[in-house]
């Protein structure tokens, strides 16, 4: 699976974002074509994005380049992928996702652009949206639509404003949304990104809901500042500790349960049965993928 950890977003009509683009150092760099952009400019966002292809993607400091395009019901979405699905183009961000046949379509003209400009097919990936009522209920069929998918991302704002609610920084009104996007990413096999988090200046309310969104499945982070991107490296890698019990219970099953026929053995006072030391194995190829991505 990729590294997600952290997935910036730029405005692509801002000429002094885009001036810093390519020295951002997150897991995903995602160049924005829906809300940061007005109407008007979305013209200009689109040729931006093209100019960062040709002239700044090979540089940038981030692995991966996205772009997150406008929904289907705004009339703009074939006008941003004609526009941005050049080589250097990893994946696209479908905002507000309704259903499964909006990836659907978006997966066939994705793949008549990659025909058509001579990429490889299916190298585009499809990153979700999930950021209305309809959505939410949908995320699931939506995110096995296609194989393209590999992440969802939880939108708490348009979500909220969807439900007609206030959002607030203790989250109640999100809590079945923001788990319901968890449950339907590991069930879909993909990644479940969390919601950006809009008081920035707040740094421990920031890691604090962090942590309590990686307790529920998330494994990076959307987020609208520079100053997220290193506490959600941080956050969303092991810390030492857990590896270092991951590679004990690793230790201890393997020779005096599996090697001895054992369906349990003991480490550090507590049990180990296979699906611990499942969840063990889990933490330690998350700490290989992490370590290989930081080393490109």
């Amino acid at each position: 699976m990729p590294v997600m950890r952290s997935v910036m977003y730029l405005p692509s009509n801002s000429e002094k974002m885009m001036g810093k683009a390519a020295s951002v150092k997150a897991d995903i760099l995602t160049l924005d074509l829906e809300d940061s952009v007005p109407p008007a400019e979305k013209p200009k966002g689109r040729e931006k994005i093209q100019e960062y292809l040709k002239n700044e993607r090979a540089n940038q400091a981030s692995r991966s380049l996205y772009v997150r395009i406008n929904n289907w019901e705004t009339l703009m979405t074939n006008d941003d992928l004609e526009a941005i699905v050049h080589p250097g183009l990893d994946g696209v961000c479908l905002a507000k996702c309704g259903d499964a046949d909006n990836v659907k379509r978006l997966e066939w003209k994705l793949e008549e652009l990659e025909q058509r400009r001579g990429m490889e097919v299916g190298s585009v990936a499809i990153q979700l949206l999930i950021e209305t009522a309809k959505g939410v209920i949908n995320a699931y069929s939506a995110a096995t639509a296609s194989p393209r998918v590999n992440s969802l991302i939880f939108g708490a704002v348009d979500y909220t404003k969807d439900m007609r609610v206030t959002l607030t920084s203790e989250g109640q009104e999100q809590l079945y949304a923001r788990f319901h996007t968890a449950v339907a990413a590991r069930a879909a096999g993909c990644i479940a990104i969390d919601c950006p988090f809009v008081a920035f200046q707040d740094m421990e309310a920031f890691k604090e809901n962090t942590r309590e969104g990686r307790q529920m499945g998330y494994e990076g982070r959307m987020l609208i500042h520079p100053s997220q991107i290193e506490p959600s490296h941080e956050l969303y890698t092991p810390n030492p500790e857990e590896v270092e019990w991951a590679e004990g219970v690793k230790k201890v099953f393997e020779e005096e349960g599996i090697a001895k026929g054992a369906a349990a053995v003991t480490y550090k006072g507590k049990m180990v049965d296979t699906p611990v030391y499942e969840n063990a194995l889990q933490i330690l190829k998350t700490m290989e993928e992490i370590r290989e991505a930081d080393s490109k």
